[in-house]
């Protein structure tokens, strides 16, 4: 069997030379008109500058929105404020186009924020293309790979390479890895991160030291270690919703699309009728076309222009658990592309804990989706066959669902295979849909969206796209010693319970985590700790700081409590008990910066215990006095 499975792989093999010859002489999308220098350069400077005032306040935000009108609309209103919608928005800005975007909820509040965490071209689909002599697939990858090196140059404080360590518990593993993933580097070419290479048994231990040795009765033949990218995803959706502002987008989120304006003949949408979920006001956004970016919710926005519209939306449950450090080690992941039952498993360290998954089945589309036990069961029992520890329950810290927006062509003459691509469709005039995809390729596919927006309206944009080479904010001037710069000049002020301030070292816990957390903008953050006496830690050991709340409040449009807990800071997502235990205080700094009422802040509290128990908060490890309740 081992013998016909080389000899189909030598086969397969055989035929890349081909493939990869046919991808390098793919062309890259084109724009609607050629970049200029001088427009990237314009955007660089406003993106640059963003430290010194920041994007315009919601007030201000909200303003621009309701004052277009029929007869001045908007040149683009975008409907959904994930990393595709956010990125729909950067880009027709930044080629002089008037833009609008609102978000039903917080930006990043759906998938965008549940995301694997990885920057990835897709090694599963180059096995399909190799082994299926499949063209598509391969222009899939090599799409995703050159988009893999721009997202981690755009956002360096946010993004970085990773090594991903494959096991091998037979030589031909070890022969089929090391082929297929040195035919990933080629593809890759000049984008490469870094090269792949084999390590023994001795070696693989010793780089990951919780890695068994034996899986039943097979024995650890080696490791192929590759390189993909990891991320910070919704502090690099702020990012991106906050470069769209500062480069003049009128960003809004709590803004919900509650029906589609149409004009007179009832043939063109153009605009929409927009409640602003926090005030309870309601008011019209014209524009010449409207970009829906909704996600998994990107039906109930085409149904609102047409109510017989075939839906473009197969939802998949994508789950996630997250596990204490010593799972994993800091600096070097995880990856089985193929468990016993034919799923991929992983591990990966990611802010400082272990990010386990995944699952893919079928799903409702809900709001808030949440995990089932058995599905984190199914996570822990397949990572065991891996390690040479135990891996319990209890010591979940915190887990989570999220729904892939995988996407069905409606103009395609049949629906055998669901695009793992993205897909662009006007099935409305002046209604633009733009889904399907992942996080890896959100440029390119807003990139297709705003050139798709152009020819709808007859659009008159300045110049073509430039967000290939554009920073977010917190991007221009940074390195990976910047921190040192906080840690050597800045103190923390923190209030004891008496309401005494005394200093407090900006450790290099904490400098680190705000130079990757805010990029160049760290200092801001610092300052606010360092002057405002806010300077103390959210949770016990977390370098999330009190300081953070507040710079979000009135830097990052972070409008609830949720919003810090779960996008802004990520602690909901990292460690479930100690987020519970931080909301009381983020809500005090919260209110003090929105004049909260007790009403409002009595809600805040009840929600955030709402949010964290779709998290399994009440399942997930806990700490009391120091000892955790694990068994």
């Amino acid at each position: 069997m081992a013998a016909w499975r080389l000899r189909g792989a030598g086969t397969a093999l055989a035929a890349t030379s081909a493939l990869a010859a046919a991808a390098a002489a793919w062309p890259s999308p084109v724009s609607a008109s050629d970049p200029s220098p001088a427009a990237l350069e314009s955007a660089r400077q406003l993106v640059s500058r963003a430290g010194s005032g920041g994007p315009p306040p919601r007030a201000a935000q909200r303003a621009a929105l309701a004052g277009s009108t029929a007869a001045e609309p908007l040149d683009v209103l975008v409907v959904g404020g994930g990393a595709t919608g956010c990125g729909v928005a950067l880009d027709a800005a930044t080629r002089g186009l008037r833009v609008g975007l609102v978000e039903r909820e917080d930006f990043s509040s759906g998938t965008s924020s549940r995301s694997t965490k990885l920057i990835h071209g897709g090694v599963r689909y180059l096995e399909k293309a190799v082994f299926n002599l499949d063209y598509g697939q391969l222009k899939l990858v090599f799409h995703a790979l050159k988009e893999r090196k721009q997202v981690i140059e755009n956002a360096p404080h946010l993004c970085h390479a990773l090594p991903c360590m494959t096991p091998c518990f037979n030589w031909f593993e070890v022969v089929y890895y090391w082929f297929g993933l040195k035919f990933y580097d080629i593809v890759a070419g000049k984008r490469l991160l870094h090269l792949s290479r084999y390590y023994s048994v001795e070696e693989s231990v010793e780089l990951f030291p919780t890695l068994a040795r034996n899986d039943g009765d097979r024995s650890l033949r080696g490791t192929v270690v590759y390189y993909d990218g990891q991320m910070n995803d919704s502090r690099l959706n702020v990012g991106l919703a906050c470069t769209s502002a500062v480069v003049g987008a009128a960003v809004l989120n709590y803004a919900e699309v509650i029906s589609l304006i149409k004009d007179e003949s009832g043939e063109r949408v153009i605009g929409a009728r927009i409640r602003d979920t926090l005030s309870g006001k309601e008011f019209d956004a014209f524009a010449k076309v409207v970009v829906n970016a909704s996600g998994a919710f990107c039906d109930s926005v085409r149904k609102m222009a047409n109510s017989d519209v075939v839906p473009m939306i197969a939802p998949s449950s994508g789950v996630h658990i997250v596990l204490p450090d010593y799972y994993s080690p800091e600096g070097m992941g995880l990856i089985v592309p193929k468990t016993k039952d034919g799923r991929v498993v992983f591990m990966l360290p990611w802010l400082g804990r272990t990010v386990a998954g995944t699952t893919d089945s079928s799903t409702a589309i809900t709001m808030l989706p949440e995990p089932h036990e058995d599905e984190i069961q199914f996570i822990l029992d397949a990572i065991c066959d891996y390690l040479n520890v135990q891996v319990r329950r209890s010591d979940v810290l915190s887990a989570w669902s999220g729904i892939r927006p995988l996407a069905m062509d409606p103009s395609a003459k049949n629906t055998e295979s669901i695009s793992r691509d993205h897909v662009v469709f006007e099935d409305y005039p002046g209604l633009i849909t733009i889904t399907g995809g992942k996080w890896t390729t959100y440029r390119s596919m807003a990139e297709d969206a705003v050139n798709a927006a152009i020819r709808s309206g007859n659009l008159k944009p300045a110049n073509g796209c430039v967000t290939d080479h554009l920073h977010i904010v917190g991007g221009y001037g940074w390195d990976p010693a910047s921190f040192t710069v906080l840690a050597q000049n800045y103190k923390r002020m923190k209030k004891t319970y008496g309401g005494k301030v005394i200093p407090g070292a900006m450790d290099s816990a904490v400098s680190k985590h705000l130079s990757h957390a805010y990029g160049t903008l760290a200092e801001r953050v610092a300052a606010i700790a360092q002057n405002e006496g806010l300077g103390k830690r959210l949770a016990h050991g977390y370098p999330f700081l009190e300081a953070e709340v507040a710079y979000c409040a009135r830097h990052e449009y972070c409008e609830s409590a949720v919003d810090f807990v779960a996008r802004r800071c990520r602690l909901a997502f990292l460690d479930t008990d100690a987020a519970g235990r931080a909301l009381p205080r983020i809500i005090e700094i919260l209110a003090s910066e929105h004049k909260w009422d007790k009403a409002r802040r009595k809600l805040e509290q009840q929600k955030g215990i709402e949010f964290l128990e779709t998290f399994k908060s009440s399942k997930n490890a806990q700490f009391r006095d120091g000892k955790h309740n694990g068994q």
